[in-house]
């Protein structure tokens, strides 16, 4: 996704540079563009952490779930959730 978004930045700079426009409003245009794709980054890793976030959360609840019923161990719990959080993560 990362390479994605680095080769729509390079096609947009690149398209501006060939454009007829003086040297000043280029330089803008390719700083304009610049930060909105910063932006558009910045907003998908936010929505990334947030949803890694949630799922670490539904799984340390699974774990507490778990612990709490007696069907296993805490350190079994600990154990299962770091392997799955690990699977889902990798």
């Amino acid at each position: 996704m990362l390479g994605f978004l680095a080769g729509i930045a390079a096609g947009a700079a690149l398209g501006v540079l060939f454009a007829p426009d003086k040297g000043s409003a280029i330089r803008k245009k390719i700083s304009r563009k610049g930060e909105d794709s910063l932006e558009d980054l910045n907003d998908k890793i936010k929505a990334l952490a947030k949803e890694v976030s949630n799922k670490f959360e539904d799984i340390k609840g699974e774990a507490n779930r778990l612990a709490g019923n007696g069907k296993i161990k805490i350190e079994e719990a600990i154990a299962e959730v770091s392997a799955a959080a690990k699977g889902r993560m990798g």
